[in-house]
């Protein structure tokens, strides 16, 4: 699951809450939220910020999409010549560049040759400080899942001994929260 994306003191600073009655609930909510953001997102954010991530990737393109962005830093590309075998280090501004403007790893020459395993990037990648309109969509979606505590829910009326069980059947999360995701989510299309 990684680093959660907000604490339970951020959390309950924003919501103005003073009591310990909810925190267990809370602490189960910061993690399953920041797990459920990064699902969506199909990023996570904060978790390689220190420690670095390695990719792999077979080549054949002018340009290799690591997972996670924005890009702090390259540590090291490296070519293998025999599947992931062994590798070789390339040189920065001679072999390939970061670019910037969209985080992607660029090849000087035409493109990197076609290898089965045959790059190995390994790089840090994320926000050091999250953005304050995401962790405030996080917020909201602590909130929702605070006051909306059951998925289903079970009424009986009363006198009677039936039971009516009304389903949940939007899938969707509120618009507000949504259209903040939305802008975070990784696009590989």
């Amino acid at each position: 699951m990684g680093i959660s994306l907000v604490t339970k003191a951020e959390y309950k600073a924003y919501a103005g809450i003073n009591t310990t009655t909810e925190d267990t609930l809370i602490d189960i909510l910061v993690v399953k939220v920041s797990a459920l953001v990064k699902t969506f997102c199909r990023r996570s954010f904060v978790d390689y910020v220190n420690d670095a991530k390695s990719e792999y990737f077979d080549g054949g393109l002018k340009t290799l999409v690591p997972d996670e962005y924005p890009i702090l830093s390259v540590s090291s590309l490296e070519y293998s010549a025999d599947y992931g075998n062994s590798y070789t280090s390339l040189v920065e501004y001679t072999d390939y560049v970061l670019k910037r403007s969209d985080n992607t790893i660029s090849a000087i020459a035409e493109e990197f040759p076609l290898s089965i395993n045959g790059y190995k990037l390994t790089y840090t990648a994320g926000y050091e400080t999250l953005p304050e309109d995401l962790k405030l969509a996080i917020f909201d979606l602590i909130s929702y899942y605070l006051k909306n505590d059951m998925a289903v829910h079970s009424n009986k009326a009363p006198g009677t001994n039936t039971v009516q069980i009304e389903y949940v059947t939007n899938t969707n999360l509120p618009s507000h929260i949504k259209r903040v995701l939305d802008q975070y989510t990784a696009n590989y299309n």
